[in-house]
Formats: C-alpha cells, sequence, structure tokens
C-alpha cells in the first residue's frame, strides 16, 4: 500500500492531502488505494455540507490537486464521477441538511406532523400511508397546512410546487388502491414516493413510471430493497431514484432472509455500479439508531440514512404510551428480538408477499407460540390484550411491538426534530474524529 498523508478530512480542504505515486510493485493495489481514498473524500464532502468548510470551490480545487497528482487515468474519472455525485441528495431535496436523516415510513405511525417536524429540521419526512391509501389526500392536506407554519419549507413549496414530504405505500395493495396514490402525486405533488412489498419487482417499474408521468417529472421514486439481486434488477427496470437497502436488522416487515447492512449496503453498491446503473442514491436503513450508527453508514457508501426504532420514541410518532415504553425498556436486541410471521398472523395482516416477515420484540405471545400453542388459541388471546389498553403491552403481555436489533440504543423519549438534528451533529463529530488514517 502506498504511504500518504491524512491530517483530517477538514486539511483535505486546507491542502494537506499528499498522495505519494504508487510504486511500480504497488500498481495491482490501485483499487485498494482508491477505496481507502474515496472514504476520506466522502467524509470532507459531508462535513462540507454541514457547513464545517466554507465553500465548495476549495473543496474542488483540492480534487484537481489530487488527479493532478495521479497518474492513473482511471483513477481520475472515479474521483470526478464522486465528486460529482456526492451531495446530490441536498441539490434534489433542497430543504434538507447534511447528513440526511429520513424517518421511515412506518405504517399509520408516521403521519403528518410527524413528517413535517422531520422535513422542517432538515431531514426528509415521509407519511406511512401502507395500505391506508383512502386517507392519503386529508394526509397531504394536513401536510400542506403545517408546511405552511415553517418558512424553509413554505419557500421551497413556493419556489417549486412540491410539497418538501414524501409517503410511501405497499405494493401489495390492490391496483385500485394504488390509483389513489397516484392521483394524490398528481394533485398534491409530493418530492418523493416510496415503494415498497411488491409480490414480484416489475410491479415497481410499472407504478415507477405512473408516479412519473403524475409528478411531471418531479416526484421522485424511491423503492426499497433487501437483496443485492432485487437492488439490481429493480435498479434496472424501475430506473428508481433512490434505493432504499434495508438490512435485517430493521424492526417490522422486510425481507425474510439477508444480510445487514455492513455487507449489504457495499455490495449492492458495487453490483448496480457494475450492471451499469449509474445516478442512483442509496439510502440505508436497518440497525441506524443515533450517530455512530449514520456514520458508519455513511462510510460505507449510503447517500442519507433511514431511521424507524429511533423515531417510534419521538414525541410526533402516533403510537400507544405502552408501545414507546417498550421501546425505551428493551434492551439487547439480537437476542430480543425476532423476524417471525407470527406477528402478522396474529394482527391480521396476512397480505405480505411470502418471503416477507416482520421484526418485533419478544413478548408473551411468541414464547408461548415457541411452546407449541396454536395460532387459533393464541389469536384469542391477542384479542382479549388488545382489549386491556396498555397492560396488553410488555415482556408478559401479547400486543405485537415491532423494532429493530438496536432498540436498546433508544433511551429517551425526544421530539422529532431534535432527533433529526442530534443524530446530524453525532455522525459528522464521529467522521471528523474518525478521518485520520495512520
Amino acid at each position: 500500500m502506498p504511504a500518504f498523508k491524512v491530517h483530517s478530512s477538514q486539511s483535505i480542504l486546507h491542502g494537506a492531502f499528499y498522495p505519494a505515486p504508487l510504486p511500480k510493485s504497488h500498481r495491482l493495489v490501485e483499487a485498494d488505494y482508491y477505496h481507502e481514498l474515496i472514504i476520506h473524500i466522502r467524509m470532507a464532502a459531508t462535513l462540507l455540507s454541514c457547513g464545517s468548510f466554507r465553500n465548495f470551490d476549495t473543496y474542488k480545487s483540492c480534487l484537481l490537486v489530487l488527479s493532478a497528482r495521479w497518474t492513473s487515468p482511471i483513477f481520475t474519472r472515479r474521483l470526478h464521477r464522486q465528486a460529482i455525485t456526492m451531495a446530490s441528495l441536498n441539490e434534489q431535496y433542497q430543504w434538507t441538511t447534511s447528513p440526511v436523516v429520513v424517518g421511515a415510513p412506518m405504517r399509520i405511525i408516521a403521519l403528518p406532523h410527524f413528517a413535517v417536524e422531520i422535513s422542517a429540521a432538515g431531514g426528509f419526512g415521509f407519511i406511512g400511508a401502507g395500505n391506508n391509501l383512502d386517507e392519503l389526500d386529508g394526509w397531504l392536506e394536513q401536510s400542506a397546512e403545517l408546511i405552511s407554519n415553517h418558512a424553509r419549507l413554505q419557500a421551497y413549496r413556493e419556489k417549486t410546487g412540491m410539497l418538501p414530504v414524501g409517503f410511501a405505500y405497499f405494493n401489495w395493495a390492490p391496483a385500485a388502491d394504488l390509483e389513489k396514490a397516484i392521483a394524490a402525486v398528481k394533485k398534491w405533488k409530493p418530492a418523493a414516493v416510496w415503494q415498497f412489498g411488491a409480490h414480484k419487482n416489475e410491479d415497481y417499474a410499472t407504478w415507477a413510471e405512473k408516479i412519473r408521468q403524475a409528478g411531471e417529472g418531479r416526484t421522485k421514486v424511491w423503492v426499497q430493497v433487501g437483496s443485492v439481486a432485487d437492488a439490481v434488477e429493480v435498479a434496472e427496470n424501475a430506473k428508481p431514484d433512490v434505493l432504499v437497502v434495508q438490512g435485517t436488522d430493521a424492526g417490522g416487515h422486510g425481507l425474510e432472509s439477508g444480510a445487514s447492512l455492513i455487507t449489504l449496503l457495499p455490495e449492492v453498491a458495487d453490483a448496480i455500479q457494475a450492471a451499469g446503473s449509474t445516478g442512483i442514491k442509496l439510502v440505508a436503513a436497518g440497525g441506524v439508531i443515533e450517530g455512530r450508527g449514520a456514520a458508519a453508514a455513511l462510510a460505507l457508501g449510503a447517500d442519507g440514512v433511514c431511521l424507524g426504532t429511533r423515531f417510534l420514541a419521538s414525541e410526533e410518532a402516533t403510537v400507544a404510551d405502552a408501545y414507546r415504553k417498550e421501546i425505551i425498556r428493551a434492551s439487547d436486541g439480537g437476542a430480543n428480538t425476532a423476524r417471525t410471521k407470527l406477528y402478522d398472523q396474529l394482527r391480521g395482516t396476512t397480505q405480505w408477499p411470502a418471503h416477507y416477515n416482520g421484526r418485533g420484540i419478544l413478548n408473551q405471545s411468541f414464547h408461548d407460540s415457541q411452546s407449541g400453542m396454536s395460532i387459533e388459541d393464541n389469536k384469542k388471546l391477542y384479542e382479549e390484550a388488545m382489549k386491556q389498553g396498555d397492560a396488553g403491552w410488555g415482556v408478559n403481555g401479547r400486543i405485537t411491538a415491532y423494532a429493530g436489533t438496536g432498540v436498546g440504543l433508544v433511551r429517551s423519549v425526544m421530539k422529532a426534530g431534535d432527533i433529526v438534528r442530534e443524530i446530524q451533529q453525532q455522525a459528522t463529530q464521529r467522521l471528523q474524529a474518525s478521518a485520520t488514517v495512520r
């Protein structure tokens, strides 16, 4: 590996980065050198967009110096391409600040107050319509009213004609219901629509085209995937603006089998690039709870991060108080949550494709199932627990509390906007602290 000097990502922008030419004996490790260098450039770009640096011209000048010092034309092209795409989420969604924090569109939990407060803090808020599309028009109308109370968001809407929030739906919903989503796009022009849960990947392409037509090419298409194969197929056929890459640590619904973000995200990035799908941004989901996880996801190649479990403990999330308390109580999520179809069977939400299940906190319903209780008896007890209110939740309760493996890192209830700002600050500090290669 060639020797090179990096004081920090900030010092990169002040000319303190001096890559030594590759010795002839080390030509084979050019790719390793490139990848390690790109990590520092990503960190610098993130810090730049967070306001740590004065201007982007300094950054571009540094890239030109780096390219001039490097003898490989391939490396130079890669470096320039990386620089071009780095800040694209902020450029596309101009009310956001960096790093971009996305509020997961949790079904009938992520509603207008939740979405707007996240966007108002510089994140990207989504409404979780799921399969409840009859109420979508009203939710978007309420969002527009709330947006008018935030000068930055209202200015964006007046300038672009777009709502600075998005919404998500389940693709397994009946086509007649999905048409209601298309009507909402045409009427309200949300900044993005998030697709998830299709029975077959071709469905994403069909509805992506409808979204683009209804949104006059301005409403962006996001698609959630959980495997490399799905990412490549969806990227090629649906050509989304954003792929939400969900690792198996995620709470709620996702693929029955898969990988964690630490391997899934970089492999997806490599695979879609190798397949020739360019310009697609990656948002990391699954296991990101606070700033350290966000920084790790950014270092792995994410353009933004998505949080669900952390936002369950926000004041704006539409959840029962007992659910919120469960999120605060639970710990050691790898041992105390599980991916299972049981909770859908108990709740009657069995429309999900066969290769999906959901991760939730272990409770008495789960333990009884493991001990051999029939689904019929378990469901009767579940229905009785639903009548008990808060008493139906908890370790000895039966009501489902979906949450990810990172639930033990959630220790307090906060406003959604404060969560966004805290994660951005923590991630930036972590990137700064990690920016020195020794």
